[in-house]
Parts: structure tokens; sequence; C-alpha cells
């Protein structure tokens, strides 16, 4: 660690560093950023730098609400959007208490104990998010609605498009960050366009995350356009979801893996799917953290509606890719229900613990869905065993209440503030009136 903290002070020397961003993030998953001076940095290593936590969404109860913010030097970065005029660097903070005790309310904690569980059964977990989009003409929008930068497709080519420009723009920009993107392309709705992540282990890819959404939001301020990761922006066209890929790793081995097992999926691999579809309703609520969430889930357009696993599936919640014949290592899972708008922090703590709850358990993998689920008919899912995934986020709440496994992986002060925060906004949607309810109702009654 003394290493990674000379060279940041020697690389903040070297490039003239005018200012040093220190983020981290609240419960919700959105970012905090306090700018330093060069010279507080060695200062902010060794006692860390205070600030009130009580103004942060979820980090404190007003009367123990004095916290440090540590810089991990391991995520050093210049911002590549902030030029050559003032460069600015970046870092990551873990937040801890005056008594130097980790913040339990800092989701970047709360993913690090998950970790740490996980690494005490010999597991490393990686992960591969698939990071969905919207890019509109502006933040405001009309009697229309939200107007999207382009009437596009899938993969299509877009001559002279907004989006190339944008992709490659960002993707450029992840790249001087460390961040290494696999794929990026235009998407299914109009003005959608999707960017994957590079395999990382899963802190490395929530940061990753946290930093992929600044750059996809300075991008499109730089080229008068704008970016929303909202699951479901427009009505009738494909919500943004956050695919994400996942497998365990025992050392170098992929613990997934079994050569000759169907799919080549391991006993283990198994196990960790059937704690994913055992757990998902609990943990909707943080995957699908928004009212809105549940118009993506429910909106049909490859959205998963109903729990059940598939091989290559798209109608599944938890898909199993193709397996590269040769290629051991990538064997995988695919979780499809996550949206972009989610807190990764949390919700990758989530998915791991329920994946590993289902590995202690020894939990059993029911058949698999080999048909559409979403041609099926109701009674049909119900004779195959297909439960629905919650239909709101206030029923999502209702399962994620009565949860112990959330409960014990958030802990209390994370959970209770989720839950106070998430009814909060329940209540405020359910208390007003919609335009459809007046299309529908007012003339008529």
């Amino acid at each position: 660690m003394d290493k990674q903290r000379d060279f940041v002070l020697r690389t903040i020397e070297e490039r003239g560093v005018k200012f040093v961003r220190l983020w981290f993030t609240d419960v919700i998953g959105t970012l905090k950023s306090v700018a330093i001076a060069p010279a507080e940095v060695e200062g902010a290593f060794t006692e860390g730098l205070g600030f009130d936590g009580s103004a942060i969404e979820g980090l404190t109860r007003s009367y123990e609400s004095d916290l440090l913010a540590h810089p991990d030097p391991t995520t050093f970065q210049t911002l590549p959007w902030r030029g050559e005029i003032d460069p600015t660097g970046r870092m990551f903070c873990d937040i801890t208490t005056p008594d130097g005790q980790p913040a339990v309310a800092d989701p970047r904690h709360v993913l690090k104990r998950t970790l740490a569980k996980a690494a005490d059964a010999g597991f490393t977990f990686y992960t591969h998010p698939e990071i969905e989009f919207y890019l509109l003409k502006s933040s405001s929008f009309g009697a229309e609605g939200p107007e999207p930068v382009d009437s596009a497709g899938y993969f299509d080519n877009v001559p002279g498009g907004t989006a190339h420009d944008f992709r490659r723009r960002s993707v450029r920009m992840l790249e001087d960050l460390g961040i290494s993107v696999e794929y990026s392309h235009h998407e299914g709705g109009p003005g959608q366009n999707e960017i994957d992540l590079r395999y990382a282990d899963a802190l490395a890819t929530a940061d990753n995350i946290m930093t992929f959404r600044t750059v996809v939001k300075e991008v499109a301020i730089e080229q008068g356009v704008y970016a929303t990761f909202m699951p479901k922006p427009l009505s009738g066209k494909p919500g943004s979801g956050m695919h994400t890929h996942m497998s365990l790793f025992e050392g170098d081995r992929n613990a997934f893996y079994e050569e000759g097992a169907q799919y080549q999926l391991s006993k283990t691999g198994r196990q960790f799917i059937a704690g994913l579809l055992t757990h998902a309703n609990e943990i909707a609520a943080v995957t699908n953290q928004f009212v809105n969430s549940y118009k993506r889930l429910w909106g049909g357009d490859e959205a998963p509606s109903f729990i059940c696993w598939g091989h290559n599936n798209r109608s599944a919640l938890v898909r199993v890719p193709m397996y590269k014949p040769n290629k051991g290592q990538s064997t995988r899972v695919e979780y499809r229900a996550l949206d972009s708008a989610a807190n990764p922090y949390l919700a990758f703590a989530l998915m791991l613990a329920a994946g590993l709850k289902g590995i202690e358990e020894g939990y059993e993998l029911p058949p698999e869905a080999e048909d559409n689920v979403w041609s099926l008919t109701d009674s049909e899912r119900r004779a195959l065993g297909y439960a629905q995934l919650p239909a709101s986020l206030d029923h999502a709440l209702e399962y994620m209440e009565e949860s112990e496994l959330v409960a014990e992986t958030l802990g209390e002060q994370v959970f209770n503030y989720v839950l106070l925060n998430k009814r909060r906004e329940w209540q405020e949607y359910r208390a007003q009136v919609t335009p459809f309810e007046l299309k529908s109702n007012l003339e008529m009654l």
C-alpha cells in the first residue's frame, strides 16, 4: 500500500495535477465527490478526510455523523474529460468512523464484507456487466415525452450518427481510465446504446460502473445530448438493463466449470443459480430499486418477469450462455433482472450472497426452462413452477422486509434505510394522479 501511495504522490507531482477528487457512493448509488488540493493528499492517506455523514443519503444517524473518507490509492486515475487545463485526479474511498471502524452504511464496505465471506469459502467473485442506457436530445421533454437522438435499432450502423461518435469517445475515455471495454453497439430502442465492461473482480467492477456512469454523462454533455440510466424512459420501447455475467474462481480454476457435465456447469454452478432463483424476490428491491424499474421488468422486450433459468434462453431470469469449446474458464451465469440504475456495490453483494447461500445449503436446481417463458399462458407457467418476480416496488419491499439473507448481507442500518427510503418513494408515487388516469377517466366518469 505504501508503494501505491508513493506512486500516487509522484504521479500527482509529475503530471501537475491541480485537484484530486475523492469519490464514494451513498446507499442509493449516487456518486459523491469532494475535491482536495494535491498538498492534502498525503494527510488524507494517513488520517482520512473528515466530513459530515448525516448530509449523505443513508450513511449515518444524525447523532454519529462524523465520518472519514480514506482514499484507496489503487484506484487513482486522472480524469480525461478535465483535459490539460487543470489536470484532475480521482480516487475511490473507504468510509470509516473516527475510531477507525468501517462505516456500517458504506456500500463499498458492504460488498467488501460479502467478498471476504466468499474468500473464506475459497472463492473469488468475478462480474462482467452489459450496461444499457438511452441518449436523448435533452433532459427536458414535451407532450410526446423524451426524444431519442436517433430511431436506429439493434446493432444498427447509423452513418454519421450521434451514437457512433458518442460510443467511440466514451470507450476511449474509459480506456484512458484503465477500464477495459469488451463491446459497444446500438441497442434495440431508439437512441439506446450498450457498452460492456470486461470481466474483473466484483469490487473493481462496481468501482468501474460508478466511473462509467460519470464518463457517459460527461461525454453526453460534451456532445450536446443527454444520457439516462433510467430503467424504462420510453413507454413501449425496451428498458435499460445491466445483465451481469458472474463466475466464482478457486485460485485459477473456474468453480462453475466441469468438463462433461451438462452445459459444462459444475455442481457449484448449479447450486449458485439455485440460490439466485430462491432469493430473487428478496433482493429485487435492491437490484431493481425504483418505481420505474418494474415498468421495465413487466414491459416485455427481453426483460425477465418470471423466476426460472435456461441455457441460452433470453426469456429466463438466469441464463447459462453457450459454452465455448476448450474455454472452461468462460463458464458463467448471467443474471438478467438487474437494471442500469442499481447501486452496483449492494446489488453485487446480494447476488453473491444469494449464490453462496445456494452452495452452503446445497440448494437443488429446478429443471430448466426450454420454452419462451413470455409466450406461455399463466396456467402453463404455474404448472411448470415459474413464480413471478415482484410486480411493483411495493411488492418487492414486502419480500425484502421478511428476508434474513438481505438483512444479514446489508447490515441493519443499510437494510432499514433502504426500506425507509423506498417506502417513501412508493408512497409518493401512489399518491399522485397520473396522465393515464386523467386520460382514461376524466371525461368518461
